[in-house]
């Protein structure tokens, strides 16, 4: 296939970068056409029916471009769109979710996994079934963390605010005993720091990119030509303010990225 080809990766905002970040690492010659619907961040309080059409709206702007694959790097339009996505395309549709169970229950101990997201996520009961198909008797405690999401969208990720919503809102799961979380939301891993502190060390953290992008590398063919590897030109697009989507990429990539806006319901009606 044409080196051309893209991955695209779409999120409701920047946190699918955490998912972009590990693809650029373990698969360094292919390129990545990002999409974040920040204008509409956050979904996980919407209705299904809007995910449906905000998550389908992004779909079809990428496919203007040549793909390998698509990767939902939302866990809420994961929950709602994965399998009508797979049926739609006819090329290799990744989510989170399946990823993100399999990490978990190869990581616990004692069975006993928590899993926090935001309200659709976790209202689904996405992450639960999935846990449960893999190892039936695993005791699952989900819990909906909606100020989550715009903490980090705002850019506060590290902000004494952070520490303080974190704290306040994860006091149900300090109770249950777990050995396991589940970063149910691809944002969430940005928060991992002040998340790590709350929990305690005892906890381990679950991001599910590596593991997405440890499926999607099975899943298309990558041929770095000749052995030389050529750093592909990634392109990232945000629905909101690419000055503010530019400067947490950067921070979170570690590089410089090329940031343009669209409006994806004009893009689309157009």
């Amino acid at each position: 296939m044409s080196k051309e080809y893209a991955i695209a990766v779409i999120d409701s905002g920047v946190g699918g970068l955490t998912v972009a970040k590990e693809v650029m690492r373990q698969l360094p010659e292919e390129r990545i056409l990002y999409v974040g619907d920040n204008a509409r961040c956050p979904y996980g309080s919407k209705s299904p029916e809007e995910i449906r059409a905000f998550s389908f709206q992004m779909i079809d702007f990428v496919r203007q471009t040549p793909l390998k694959a698509l990767v939902i790097a939302c866990n809420t339009a994961t929950a709602v769109v994965l399998e009508e996505a797979m049926a739609y395309l006819p090329l290799p549709v990744i989510g989170v979710i399946e990823p993100g169970a399999r990490a978990a229950v190869q990581a616990t101990k004692s069975g006993r996994i928590g899993v926090i997201g935001t309200e659709t996520t976790i209202r689904t009961k996405a992450y639960e079934r999935a846990l449960l198909r893999a190892q039936p008797d695993l005791f699952v405690a989900g819990l909906a963390c909606p100020d989550f999401v715009p903490l980090v969208e705002n850019h506060l990720a590290s902000s004494q605010k952070a520490r303080e919503v974190v704290k306040e809102t994860l006091k149900p799961l300090i109770r249950e005993e777990l050995d396991t979380l589940i970063l149910g939301c691809t944002h969430y891993p940005l928060l991992a720091p002040v998340i790590q502190e709350v929990m305690g060390d005892q906890v381990r953290l679950i991001n599910s990119a590596e593991e997405t992008a440890r499926e999607l590398s099975t899943q298309i063919a990558s041929d770095p030509q000749g052995g030389q590897l050529v750093l592909p030109e990634h392109l990232f697009i945000t629905s909101g303010d690419p000055h503010r989507f530019r400067s947490i990429a950067e921070e979170w990539l570690d590089c410089q990225v090329e940031v343009q806006h669209h409006s994806l319901e004009k893009s689309v009606e157009a």
